[in-house]
């Protein structure tokens, strides 16, 4: 049974950049919107508070700087939370190979690596909540899967689908880990086959009009 109580997406920045860079080889010139997006899960296990001293796991899909930044401001802030992380997502980016991680966000203030929860494959972060490999955009990329109190389950699809268009189409993202567009795909079908087995409805990432249509803070997803 999920432990998951209320979600709330909160838009934390918008970014503007060429199309191309959500959808490969399609859209050049042409320039979009797109929300840059967390998500506060409330569970069972704890009621929601007011400061980040109350977040207990950070759940990190890839360490691109629109993702990951922040971190070392959030513990600054007194969040000592589990910073949940693929382990070859940490490899990567701290190989230098990646132009959109910043190498300084993996550090904390006194410039020592941040203390990442290192993990390996799926797992369950806790009843409801499901960890899904989805690879391709970058090495180590995650999904996850929501299992809410009411309704469908929710398929946070991350970066392995920006927009409507990479789930609909079939497009892979525009930036790739090393060029893995075919592994990116695999991920795309896999996200869409697991929705049709659990019931889910896939939530694109940086989808400005897909985003509109999700209750405005602080309206919750239940």
């Amino acid at each position: 049974m999920t432990q998951v109580k209320k979600m709330w997406p909160l838009l934390t920045a918008t970014h503007r950049y060429d199309k191309s860079i959500s959808t490969l080889n399609r859209g050049r010139g042409q320039q979009i919107e797109a929300p840059i997006l967390a998500y506060l899960i409330e569970t069972a296990n704890g009621r929601l508070g007011l400061t980040a001293a109350d977040v207990d796991v950070i759940f990190i899909g890839h360490l691109h700087f629109d993702h990951a930044g922040g971190l070392k401001e959030l513990r600054r802030c007194g969040c000592g939370a589990e910073i949940h992380v693929q382990s070859d997502e940490v490899t990567a980016a701290r190989s230098g190979v990646d132009t959109s991680v910043f190498a300084d966000e993996l550090l904390d203030d006194a410039g020592a690596p941040l203390p990442f929860c290192l993990q390996h494959g799926e797992y369950s972060v806790l009843p409801g909540v499901q960890a899904v490999l989805t690879p391709g955009h970058t090495l180590g990329h995650m999904s996850m899967l929501i299992e809410l109190p009411k309704g469908p389950p929710v398929l946070l699809a991350g970066d392995a689908a920006d927009l409507q268009e990479n789930l609909d189409d079939e497009i892979a993202p525009g930036t790739l880990w090393q060029g893995r567009e075919a592994q990116a795909l695999a991920s795309i079908r896999k996200l869409k086959a697991l929705a049709r087995d659990t019931g889910a409805v896939i939530w694109p990432n940086h989808d400005m009009a897909f985003y509109r249509s999700l209750p405005p803070f602080p309206g919750a997803c239940e």
